[in-house]
């Protein structure tokens, strides 16, 4: 089992805010280049490194002698002003072992619109076939779904680095994320709370049981567990392999290619194909159609396309192409697709057989509202 780990060809890190910096909250420049040196061993070993790095915010409010508590404004500012810093840093440790990085700044758009999402990719196995490291981190600064969500409303691909390096590793087929922490892996309970927290080195599959062991963020992130378990689900559901270590843990990188028993490791699960998993992980969820227990049923047990007869509510001004939820009598969400209708449509048909679409909104292009093709269940 670990073995896989070694054999991994493509491979992204993230790293965290809490291990880029020491107890202080200074940056941690020797543990930053400890990390720059063990990468840039296995990047001479032929292995395709991406490098996934948090940290922008908090260098910046840490130069400009700010909390990074306030004002939305304040912390866009201060990711502006921490990225440069960020960057030089693994620019000039990098250098020194000979390897050129490149800096990629993404939002949530860079996922959600199929055209960019595919863009991406392109540029990114351009540079990884460059030998050149890609150093990616959420665009903070204009990217205003990470600093405050908007869940309200919309829910979002991403809104840290935990879930953008997942979409990344699935988005780049790549063989294994190691998320770097300040936590040694899973645990059934928080171990900072709970003296009885039992470990976990191994998880077969991200289930309800072990996703309900999530924690939220601790000070300074805006991760935590919580956000590393949907992670690990976006990964292993795109065929990949996801580590969570501790990267205050001396050598920690070698460790785990030195396949010594660190760090607890996900296992791939059942694929999903390219495009489902773009709409069921990488795109935004733009509204919500509640369905009867119908529906459920034939979608869950037989994969049959969402009629509007089986839709009971509609939720949110979504338009043509979006993916939306779809959602029981109670709420819960099972599944998701990619509309054929408007918003509007969708609430003038639901309930209707497809022979009355005309009569209630003057035309018909599918039967389906969503077609079978483009749901996936979750």
């Amino acid at each position: 089992m670990r073995e896989e780990i070694t054999k991994a060809k493509r491979i992204i890190f993230k790293f965290g805010t809490n291990i880029l910096r020491n107890d202080d909250g200074e940056i941690s420049l020797s543990r930053i280049y400890s990390f720059i040196e063990a990468l840039s061993n296995l990047h001479k070993q032929g292995k395709e490194i991406i490098v996934v790095t948090s940290g922008a915010v908090g260098l910046g409010a840490k130069k400009c002698g700010i909390s990074i508590s306030e004002s939305i404004q304040l912390k866009q500012a201060c990711a502006a002003i921490g990225q440069t810093q960020l960057m030089s840093i693994y620019e000039d440790g990098f250098d020194k072992y000979g390897i050129k990085v490149a800096q990629v700044l993404l939002t949530e758009d860079d996922f959600s619109q199929r055209a960019r999402y595919l863009s991406l990719r392109n540029t990114l196995n351009q540079l990884t076939e460059m030998r050149v490291i890609p150093i990616i981190n959420q665009n903070d600064t204009v990217s205003t779904y990470g600093l405050e969500y908007y869940k309200d409303v919309v829910e979002v691909n991403f809104a840290d680095n935990d879930k953008l390096s997942a979409l990344l590793a699935s988005e780049m087929q790549a063989d294994l994320l190691v998320i770097l922490s300040d936590i040694n892996g899973l645990y059934t309970k928080n171990p900072k709370e709970n003296k009885d927290a039992e470990f976990i080195p191994v998880v077969n599959r991200v289930t309800d049981e072990i996703q309900k062991m999530g924690t939220d963020a601790s000070s300074g992130g805006r991760g935590g567990m919580k956000t590393k378990l949907e992670a690990a689900k976006v990964v292993t559901r795109a065929g990949g392999c996801l580590l969570i270590a501790n990267g205050k843990e001396a050598n920690i990188i070698t460790k785990i290619f030195n396949e010594e028993n660190v760090g607890t490791i996900f296992l791939p699960a059942d694929k999903l194909s390219g495009k489902k998993h773009w709409i069921a992980y990488a795109t935004n969820v733009m509204g919500t159609l509640t369905v009867n227990e119908g529906a459920k049923k034939a979608i869950i047990e037989t994969g049959s396309s969402l009629l509007a007869k089986g839709i009971t509510g509609v939720n949110f001004n979504f338009k043509k192409g979006d993916i939306v939820g779809i959602v029981d009598s109670e709420g819960s969400e099972f599944a998701r697709g990619m509309v054929n209708y408007d918003f509007d449509e969708c609430e003038k048909l639901m309930g209707a057989h497809s022979d009355m679409f005309i009569e209630r909104i003057g035309y018909k292009t599918y039967d389906e509202i969503i077609h079978r093709d483009n749901i996936v269940i979750l």
